[in-house]
C-alpha cells in the first residue's frame, strides 16, 4: 500500500517503512507526526483519488531527526557594471519515517497537531504591547542635538 502525501508545498509517494526528507516540521525527534494531507491512496489494483484530499486518510510518521540541506550559493552579477552579489542558503529539512498509512477504515491512534493558540493565550500579550511604548524619551532627545549644534554655529 502506498499513499501521495502533501507537505511543505510538495507531494511525496510513500510507503510503510519509507523515509522521506520534508521541509521542516515543528516536532520534536522521535515524537509521532500525522499527515493529513492524503491526495492519493494505492493497494493493488485498488486506487483512490481525493477531490482535493482523501476523506479520513491519514499517514503516521516518526521524526527521526530535525537537520538541514546542502549549501546553496546564489550568484548575481551584472555585465558590464561591475556589480556581483553573492548569498548563500541552506534549507532546515526533517527527516521522517514513516510507520502506518491509516485509511477510512481506521482511526487515527496516535496525537493530533498542536492546537492554535486560543485568544485568551493573546490577551496578555496585548496588554503588554502598549505598556512598551518609549516614543515620548525620543522626542526629548532629539531638542538637545539641535542645540548642540546651534552653538556650534555661533562660536
Amino acid at each position: 500500500m502506498y499513499a501521495v502525501v502533501k507537505t511543505g508545498g510538495k507531494q511525496y509517494r510513500v510507503s510503510k517503512d519509507d523515509t522521506i526528507l520534508v521541509e521542516k516540521l515543528d516536532a520534536q525527534e522521535g515524537e509521532l507526526v500525522t499527515l493529513s494531507d492524503v491526495i492519493m491512496l494505492g493497494d493493488g489494483a485498488n486506487i483512490t483519488i481525493g477531490k482535493p484530499k482523501v476523506a479520513n486518510a491519514a499517514v503516521e510518521a516518526k521524526v527521526v531527526s530535525q537537520t538541514r540541506g546542502p549549501k546553496i550559493i546564489i550568484f548575481r552579477r551584472k555585465r558590464r557594471k561591475n556589480h556581483r552579489r553573492t548569498q548563500g542558503h541552506r534549507q532546515d529539512l526533517t527527516l521522517l519515517k514513516v510507520t502506518d498509512i491509516l485509511t477510512s477504515a481506521k482511526a487515527p491512534a496516535a496525537k493530533k497537531a498542536a492546537p492554535a493558540k486560543s485568544a485568551a493565550d493573546e490577551k496578555p500579550a496585548a496588554k503588554k504591547a502598549p505598556a512598551a511604548k518609549k516614543a515620548p524619551a525620543a522626542k526629548k532627545a532629539a531638542p538637545k542635538k539641535a542645540a548642540t549644534k546651534s552653538a556650534a554655529k555661533k562660536a
